[in-house]
């Protein structure tokens, strides 16, 4: 790569990073504007008594929010037959888990919600060092109301659609995918029953409200290495490998 890239002196340089100053200027007063329009998003009532599993025994969404006005929802893939959480998604957890005094502060409070039992949501969270709170929902239709889950059957039945007679079935998804998979002690159609998602909910007085919800590269705003990697002279560098090189954090071997 060094070999190869453009090399020019120290007033070419600022010429073009002042150029591109503009252009990230022009990105950030876009950002802005989206983070406006995201505010002001109607809001759906939450209708349904979902109930989930903590720390300290049965929750009620409106409870999550721990006296606070806003729940942010980070939906970890953390699925009934998982031995053990997304690497992907641990990624995340690692990413978020240190800002959650700071969002206390502007009256925010930020969990992780799962499929699998309490137990195991507390044995990994353990493994990896987390204090961020994490429920479950696995007595819940929660995660499945808000399309970030599905049962084994719909995943079963969905992956044999997908998996064409001529192909393999590891080769019908991205290498990533089974990657994970097998990380997380599951198959293919076992980690396909979750998805990963980020939803926000408001309270006004005993209603709560969801607010925005996202999805898949929709996340990248909680994968902070990717930010900071986008500013890095080799930038990603995926290539075609998209994700294969990320790994929880104590399974890196030297880096």
């Amino acid at each position: 790569m060094i070999a190869s890239h453009r090399v020019s002196t120290r007033e070419e340089w600022l010429a073009a990073r002042e150029a591109l100053l503009k252009r990230e200027k022009e990105h950030t007063r876009l950002g802005d504007e989206l983070a406006r329009e995201r505010r002001e998003l109607p809001w759906v009532r939450v209708e349904k008594d979902y109930r989930f599993q903590a720390d300290d025994g049965e929750k009620s969404l409106a409870e999550l929010f721990d006296g606070r006005s806003q729940l942010l929802v980070y939906h970890f893939m953390f699925g009934p037959s998982y031995q053990a959480g997304c690497p992907v998604n641990s990624s995340i957890a690692d990413s978020i888990d240190g800002v959650v005094p700071h969002l206390h502060a502007r009256d925010a409070t930020l969990v992780l919600v799962s499929q699998a039992s309490l137990e195991k949501l507390q044995a990994y969270k353990r493994r990896m060092g987390w204090t961020i709170p994490w429920v479950s929902a696995s007595r819940s239709d929660f995660n499945f109301d808000l399309g970030f889950s599905q049962t084994e059957e719909q995943a079963r039945e969905a992956v044999g659609h997908i998996a064409l007679p001529s192909r393999t079935l590891d080769r019908a998804f991205p290498p990533i995918v089974e990657q994970n998979a097998r990380a997380a002690g599951t198959d293919i159609a076992g980690y396909l029953t979750e998805s990963p998602g980020f939803s926000t909910f408001v309270r006004d007085g005993d209603d709560v409200y969801q607010a925005y919800s996202t999805t898949w590269r929709g996340l990248e705003f909680v994968m902070t290495y990717y930010p900071i990697l986008d500013r890095a002279p080799k930038g990603r560098d995926e290539g075609e490998a998209w994700q294969l090189w990320i790994r929880r954090h104590d399974e890196y071997n030297g880096s």
